[in-house]
């Protein structure tokens, strides 16, 4: 078999990986011991598969990822919910974790997912720390929202304690934070040219910075898809749908829309891009949707020539 045909899927849980090929259809189990993955990364490698694909599963595909990237093989990360659509389309209702495993090989055979680079383990460190920062700032908001609705004092004097011992929390992982982005000198090029652009605060720049390392390295097209502010058409025959967007990577989409809420505001090109909008009479939604489309393309060339922020030329 050349090796430019085979295709390998990974099914990755805590305890267990499945992984199958296609078009051979063999299938095998591995631990997720350090050990087991070396051994199956090695056996891998010598097939000299076109691409191995991996669901992102939160977090659990992190270990055998980081072990084949390193090794050179061609590894692909996908989204779980398109690799379910993909099994519906060819049939597959069933699912169990060797099922899905031939399912991935399938996918990678059919679909060629791009193969993109996998973050360094600075990158995925500071990645670590904004998440972290995130599910801080969403447990402040649930105590805030229990607080209101508390009604006896004992409650509410431990709402109280439990929301200042969260806040902070939340300063010390700011100040993490801003130290593992000083002690990278790249790092901190690049946050300079990021909050250089008004709307860009540094808590956006440094998620930008985790969640997003392909910033620069793609076409507009691609970065706009990849977020998930790309629209999406929906028409058949002579019915036109109103268009809209999905998939992408949510918490960036959050961030993004944030800093799209402070520049339709203080930005002036984008201030302007958002009236001309409102005028024309897109929805306020719809409107903000394509200032954060705007904003990330132009975040996009400014990463790729290394170019700080000038309105005239945005």
């Amino acid at each position: 078999m050349e090796p430019s045909t085979l295709t390998v899927g990974i099914d990755v849980s805590k305890a267990e990986l499945v992984i199958a090929t296609h078009p051979e259809e063999a299938s095998w189990t591995s631990a997720t011991t350090t050990t087991a993955i070396d051994q199956l990364i090695a056996r891998l490698v010598e097939l000299r598969p076109a691409v191995v694909v991996v669901e992102a599963t939160g977090g659990y595909e992190r270990a055998v990822v980081a072990a084949g990237a390193a090794a050179g093989l061609p590894i692909a990360v996908v989204n779980p919910r398109q690799v379910r659509a993909f099994a519906k389309a060819v049939g597959q209702l069933a699912k169990t974790d060797a099922i899905d495993a031939a399912v991935l090989a399938l996918f990678a055979s059919r679909v060629r997912p791009a193969v993109r680079p996998i973050a360094d383990a600075e990158t995925q460190a500071l990645a670590a720390l904004v998440a972290r920062r995130r599910q801080l700032q969403e447990m402040l908001v649930a105590e805030r929202q229990r607080l209101e609705r508390a009604t006896t004092s004992p409650i509410r004097r431990d709402l109280r304690q439990h929301i200042r011992w969260l806040e902070r929390r939340v300063d010390d992982v700011d100040d993490d934070i801003g130290r593992t982005i000083e002690r990278s000198p790249a790092w901190r090029v690049k946050d300079d040219l990021l909050q250089s652009v008004p709307g860009i605060g540094p808590t956006v720049a440094r998620t930008l910075l985790a969640e997003l390392p392909e910033l620069g390295h793609l076409d507009r097209r691609a970065i706009a898809a990849l977020v998930g502010v790309a629209p999406m058409n929906r028409e058949s025959g002579r019915w036109r749908g109103r268009r809209f967007i999905r998939g992408g990577r949510a918490s960036l989409r959050a961030a993004l829309y944030m800093a799209a809420l402070v520049a339709a505001r203080h930005n002036p090109v984008l201030r302007a891009f958002y009236q001309r909008l409102r005028q024309a009479g897109k929805p306020s939604k719809v409107a903000l949707v394509a200032v954060m489309r705007k904003l990330v393309t132009m975040l996009n060339a400014m990463m790729k020539h290394q170019s700080h922020w000038q309105p005239h030329s945005a």
